[in-house]
């Protein structure tokens, strides 16, 4: 797996454990139905593997002993079938965050990383939410919680908490898309301020920060917000959507 590839910097690090992670995330929420499939009990050990390509594989563990990296947790779709979907899903989230820290710093140790590097290197892993805190929603009650501390006198609502929507008879999204008009300049002094709140909103599939060059979409059943991308939904399609339900509801009601 991946032979060869070999991050030698802090920041070539980093990179590797968010792409890995986007992967392992996507796994656990957008395209879990995908992942809660493959993972028949009746097969072999199993193992969650994520890349720094932001993709995700189910396989059997690397054969060669000891392996090039660290390896996953083993025989993850033994306990598929004996425990309620969503504490498996943590489960295999936190094994996942453990995977993920021990394969950043197993690469630390390979290329003589000082205590220098290891430090800047868990503070920037330390910055982003565990898988864990993405897939059980923790990461999303964290920022509510910091979101609805008064800031001085102006306290926001609810709603200035996430990015823009539009009327509520259609699906909530920002348009990051530039009006042809002017701004004025209340207007711009209000979108830097709105950019500064937004700027910790989490996708609800790759844990990602809310950037305002970026098209977004909220789910009406979670509320989770998502990377139009991250879930396939682009602009155009989301004006025709009256109820957007994201894949994990989607998927949730359909085995009910």
């Amino acid at each position: 797996m991946e032979q060869g590839y070999n991050p030698r910097t802090v920041e070539e690090v980093f990179r590797d454990f968010k792409g890995r992670r986007t992967g392992l995330v996507k796994a656990l929420t957008t395209d879990v139905e995908e992942f809660f499939q493959q993972c028949d009990p009746e097969k072999e050990n199993l193992c969650l593997y994520g890349f720094p390509s932001e993709q995700w594989e189910v396989n059997l563990p690397a054969e060669e002993v000891p392996p090039e990296l660290p390896e996953p947790a083993l025989g993850i779709n033994f306990a598929r079938d004996g425990m309620q979907e969503k504490d498996w899903l943590s489960l295999v989230a936190v094994h996942s965050d453990a995977w993920l820290l021990s394969v950043a710093f197993y690469f630390g140790a390979r290329f003589g990383f000082d205590k220098a590097d290891r430090k800047r290197l868990f503070n920037m892993i330390n910055d982003v939410p565990t898988v864990f805190e993405v897939v059980t929603g923790a990461a999303k009650k964290q920022q509510k919680e910091k979101t609805l501390i008064p800031n001085n006198s102006n306290n926001k609502s609810k709603s200035n908490s996430k990015p823009r929507t539009i009327e509520s008879t259609q699906p909530k999204f920002s348009n990051p898309q530039p009006k042809d008009e002017d701004p004025k300049d209340d207007d711009e002094v209000l979108d830097e301020e709105d950019e500064d709140e937004h700027g910790e909103t989490l996708c609800g599939a790759c844990g990602d920060n809310y950037a305002s060059d970026e098209f977004w979409i909220c789910c009406d059943i979670c509320e989770k917000w998502f990377h139009g991308k991250c879930v396939k939904i682009t602009p155009a399609r989301a004006e025709h959507i009256k109820q957007y339900k994201c894949p994990s509801c989607s998927n949730k009601r359909a085995r009910q």
